[in-house]
């Protein structure tokens, strides 16, 4: 997925379980690599910059900037957690979902198995949206687009907007051309560049992220209308939910701190950072996580690979599973 070699420590340099950063903690952020108009090696300096002691790259459905942003972060003292939000949907209630995956191991095949595919539609959707504004009269072309996404291999739709303001067509990214054009239609006819996404079961993200040695995390569940499912995803694996975020209300942040004592499950939160195509209100850090979540997170993180170990000398001598 990444197309690099698996990193020394899957952790991103965390030293242990019980230390804590003197900074800021910011666990959803993304590069190029996804949708943001900044690279890897500019969020982190800006993260360094803004007082930020722990970030996690959580570029969407591509782990490709993470082993760049840990190398400037090990320089910078910005310790990066691995990590991904995974586009997923839930099909029972027909909304999305967007799982993060925090700790991951960025080069496990398991995420590439599901997110490749991702990838590729939502590139070839981009591709047939170009071409269907294109035929419309709008001065953009494919190149125009690719010339913003970034090493991640997918082109987005703020990609096509950030063209037809190169070529004029629109003074701003996210206007009223924007809404016209991309429009999924929920009051009224759809826009004549919207063509829609399959995305993977949040099951199936879920899963994922724990086969990559992760943690699962439900992002902005308010954001989305995720509240009802965590029960069942609990039950897949589900282990976070992110309650700070900058589209939660503060009726969202309460539910979800509720769900999150009610389920068990491990508190996040971060700035969902998107450089220049996201609020320029909720910049990198604006939402801090705090040093007591990253320990959770950093807890569960060691806890699991010396579970497995153990179960593993345990089925050696015969013992049969520890957990």
């Amino acid at each position: 997925m990444s197309g690099m070699p698996a990193m020394p420590d899957r952790r991103g340099g965390a030293a242990a379980p019980e230390a804590g950063p003197l900074g800021k903690v910011d666990l959803h952020c993304h590069t190029n690599a996804s949708d943001n108009t900044f690279g890897a090696a500019d969020v982190v300096r800006q993260a360094a910059e803004a007082g930020i002691a722990a970030l996690a790259i959580t570029d969407h459905d591509t782990t490709a900037a993470v082993a760049e942003a840990a190398r400037l972060g090990r320089s910078l003292g910005v310790d990066i957690v691995p990590g991904i939000e995974i586009s997923a949907y839930d099909y029972e209630r027909k909304r999305r979902a967007h799982i993060l995956g925090l700790y991951i191991d960025p080069a496990h095949p398991a995420l590439a198995a599901l997110c490749d595919p991702i990838v590729e539609r939502r590139t070839r959707l981009s591709y047939e949206m170009t071409e269907r504004l294109a035929a419309a009269g709008y001065d953009i072309a494919w190149d125009d687009v690719l010339r913003h996404a970034g090493p991640g291999g997918a082109a987005f739709k703020q990609h096509i907007m950030h063209a037809l303001v190169d070529r004029g067509c629109a003074k701003q990214l996210f206007g009223e051309l924007y809404r016209r054009l991309f429009s999924r239609g929920e009051n009224g006819e759809s826009g004549i560049a919207h063509l829609p996404m399959q995305y993977v079961d949040a099951r199936d993200a879920i899963r994922a992220v724990l086969a990559a040695g992760g943690i699962p995390v439900l992002a902005h569940p308010g954001q989305l209308g995720n509240f009802e499912a965590i029960p069942e995803w609990v039950d897949c694996g589900l282990q976070g939910l992110e309650v700070l975020h900058p589209s939660h209300s503060e009726e969202d942040r309460s539910r979800a701190a509720r769900a999150a004592a009610e389920y068990g499950l491990l508190v996040t939160g971060g700035s969902d950072f998107h450089g220049g195509y996201g609020d320029a209100r909720w910049p990198l850090g604006s939402m801090d996580a705090g040093a007591a979540c990253l320990a959770a997170l950093r807890e569960r993180a060691w806890e699991r690979p010396a579970r497995m170990r153990a179960r593993g000398r345990a089925a050696r001598a015969g013992q049969g599973h520890v957990w």
